[in-house]
């Protein structure tokens, strides 16, 4: 398909070769994260990302192709097929404007103007839209139309259904719709009244509201449409029906003569019956579409910041998940996140059982090494948090704590995986784990939950589902492989996102692992069940196997490559063992010209510079870049803060107003757009990510409706 690769090309600056190039591969059932890693030479060097846009902008214009194809016959087959038409269709560059064209030709269910038709008054019609000039007068004229038989009794009633049949026919005309789509995006208002105005609820700024719909910004949008699905709110996109209307009638060819009020009255018509509800409605679609793009692709952002937030490596952990009457339950980890003991604390009321806490942790920790404990974020969190605190406080033993984010914790605990993994264990103390793992591996855990579930978006629930899932899919798996698998030690739930390995292929390899033990070469994934050759050459890279027979199984280079790997590393003087003992420091130094090189082993240079920066540092983990956890603080309550005080924290959300930043204290504060940083900020995700560490100062503190302010602008 020329035009669909010159498209491609052209919107993604780059050449048709390349995009023809990808397409190709993608068509070959290759995936989006193995052609970004290990088919640079083909791409161009495209990111994941731009692979990704690449694959939603083909599907798009294949769709597109598609139906232009239908429209086109189905317009054939009635017979009115102009090649003026034809090449409308085929120039169209959006599916809108196609469907626009094929507006008139479409199938309609009955309607006042198709009944006209039915009783003979498409004649009477045409005369108005020429503008005959014949007639002594319109009712004249349509004297001669009088059908009673047909519902038209009288020339009255004959002039009108005429009217609906222009009415119809300029509504249906794709320029004027185009123009009149346009008008309306560019003045409509998007205005909101209360459903109760004696009503209190969290919509009461919306109940009487209104602001141009072009400029209104998209949390707002989302905050109408939950106001409005709620019941909350009417909402309407206005637009000054007298001024559509005049711009309509500049459109349509006048003359003065016997059915000029004729034509008028159908162009009114037309508008305010056939055209504005549809394009209202179309303008409120539109901007829900372009919030909810925005809100997920905020969404995905925060997503991918979560899960590349950095392991905490040799944490031995003591998890709590607090709550009140059933107490804090309470789970041992080793470093390697295997559950060591388990059981209940009862810091907290009505028991509030603060030294037996004490004893039961300082029995643990010293039973089992411990060196971290972790609390979760919800019910009692805080409570828990002070009990921990003095225990630390006078304990001679080396601990540290901090305060993780439980959300969906309780989804996975009483998910049926969470069921499978541990079946012999309860609910709460799965959550528990949960909470523990979290802290030592986020990403391996937080790939057993839904995403949606893991409170970092923004209106997610009342997301296109569809979508967001998608979205975060992508934004998983993206993250998955740009970090790497243990082979040996990943759980079906983290195999499932690694390329071209389904959620029941990761079963079967780890059915395989358990039934044949820790692989040991990359290439016994060949005798998995179901595995064939396209999966390997797409999973094979992605996954790493410590200790095993082959050193560069341990690394990103892939099996196809290690041929060259293997000739880079006699070149250099060393062998794959000698990747054992951390890599081989400056082995570009070591080698000749990169171009030439490449060319005399046979493969693109930037594989082979992937591979010399694998040799390098082989296993590198990319997370290892991320901002370390901050552990304890001496912040834990509301009465604690002050205004002006310097804190750091944690940045839990990003959303189109500000971000959240956890500063040890119950509720989160929220640092606004505006006090982000000195200069303008175009969005707050131009400034911090989910994870970051950050400096706050504390601006205002609303005790009573558990809000804080904070700044990120240090005061002068």
């Amino acid at each position: 398909m020329p035009h669909i690769t010159e498209t491609l090309a052209r919107e993604l600056g780059v050449s048709p070769a390349q995009a023809e190039a990808v397409m190709k591969l993608i068509d070959d059932g290759n995936t989006i994260p193995f052609i970004a890693r290990y088919r640079k030479e083909a791409t161009g060097g495209m990111d994941d990302a731009t692979l990704r846009a690449f694959d939603e902008r083909l599907t798009y214009l294949r769709n597109l192709e598609s139906r232009k194809a239908e429209a086109i016959a189905a317009i054939d087959e009635q017979g009115k097929l102009t090649a003026e038409l034809r090449a409308a269709i085929e120039e169209a560059e959006v599916m809108q404007r196609v469907e626009d064209l094929y507006k008139p030709f479409k199938k309609k269910r009955a309607t006042r103007a198709s009944k006209a038709r039915a009783a003979g008054l498409e004649p009477l019609a045409n005369l108005i839209m020429a503008q005959a000039t014949g007639a002594r007068s319109a009712l004249d004229a349509a004297a001669t139309y009088v059908n009673a038989e047909g519902g038209y009794p009288d020339a009255e009633a004959a002039l009108q259904g005429a009217q609906d049949i222009v009415a119809e026919t300029i509504a249906d005309d794709p320029e004027h719709t185009a123009a009149l789509r346009a008008f309306t995006r560019k003045t409509a208002q998007l205005e909101t009244v209360a459903a109760d105005a004696s009503e209190k609820t969290p919509y009461e700024t919306y109940y009487d509201f209104s602001e141009p719909a072009r400029r209104i910004p998209n949390h707002r949008v989302l905050a109408i449409d939950r106001g409005e699905k709620e019941g909350k709110l009417r909402v309407r996109a206005h637009v000054n029906a007298d001024a559509a209307i005049e711009l309509l009638d500049r459109r349509v060819v006048r003359r003065r003569g016997p059915f000029a009020d004729s034509l008028d009255a159908a162009i009114a018509d037309g508008y305010k019956r056939l055209m504005a509800p549809s394009l209202e409605r179309e303008l409120r679609s539109e901007l829900t579409r372009r919030a909810q793009t925005d809100a997920i692709a905020v969404f995905a952002k925060n997503t991918e910041s979560l899960l590349s937030q950095r392991p905490v490596k040799g944490a031995r952990i003591i998890a709590l998940d607090p709550g009140y009457r059933t107490g804090c339950k309470m789970a041992v980890l080793d470093e390697f996140g295997t559950l060591l003991d388990h059981g209940t604390v009862y810091p907290t009321p009505p028991r509030h059982d603060v030294e037996g806490t004490k004893r039961t942790l300082e029995r643990m920790a010293k039973r089992h090494r411990i060196n971290t404990i972790v609390i979760g974020n919800g019910t009692a969190s805080r409570e828990t948090e002070e009990v921990v605190a003095q225990f630390i406080a006078e304990s001679p033993l080396e601990l540290r704590y901090t305060i993780v984010n439980e959300a969906g914790a309780s989804v996975y605990s009483a998910s049926k995986l969470a069921s499978e993994e541990y079946p012999d264990l309860d609910v709460t103390t799965r959550g528990a784990m949960s909470l523990g793992r979290r802290l030592q591996d986020p990403l391996a855990e937080l790939v057993k939950i839904p995403v949606q579930s893991i409170g970092v978006g923004q209106y997610q629930h009342d997301l296109d589902q569809a979508e967001l899932g998608r979205a975060l899919a992508g934004v998983v798996e993206r993250t998955v492989n740009r970090v790497g698998v243990n082979l040996n030690t990943a759980s079906a739930s983290l195999l499932g996102y690694v390329a071209g390995i389904t959620p029941a292929l990761a079963k079967n390899i780890v059915a395989y692992r358990e039934e044949h033990g820790a692989f040991t070469d990359r290439r016994q994934l060949k005798k998995v069940s179901r595995l064939g050759p396209k999966a390997y050459l797409n999973c094979a890279g992605f996954l790493r196997i410590a200790d095993g027979a082959n050193p560069l199984d341990a690394t990103s280079v892939h099996p196809e490559s290690y041929p060259i790997a293997e000739a880079l590393l006699k070149r250099a003087g060393m062998k794959p063992a000698d990747l054992a003992h951390g890599g081989i420091e400056g082995i570009g130094a070591r080698l000749e010209n990169i171009g030439s090189l490449a060319a005399e082993l046979g493969c693109g240079a930037p594989t082979l510079r992937d591979i010399m920066a694998e040799l390098e540092k082989p296993g590198r983990d990319p997370r290892d870049d991320a901002p370390e956890t901050v552990f304890c603080t001496s912040v834990r309550d509301f009465d604690d803060l002050a205004c002006g005080m310097e804190l750091t924290g944690t940045v839990r959300n990003v959303v189109d107003f500000g971000a959240f930043v956890d500063i040890g204290v119950k509720q989160d504060g929220l640092v606004h757009i505006s006090k982000l940083a000195e200069r303008f900020v175009n969005h707050p995700s131009d400034v911090v990510a989910v994870g970051d560490t950050v400096t706050v100062w504390v601006e205002k503190i609303d005790k009573e409706r558990g809000k804080i302010s904070l700044s990120m602008v240090k005061p002068r």
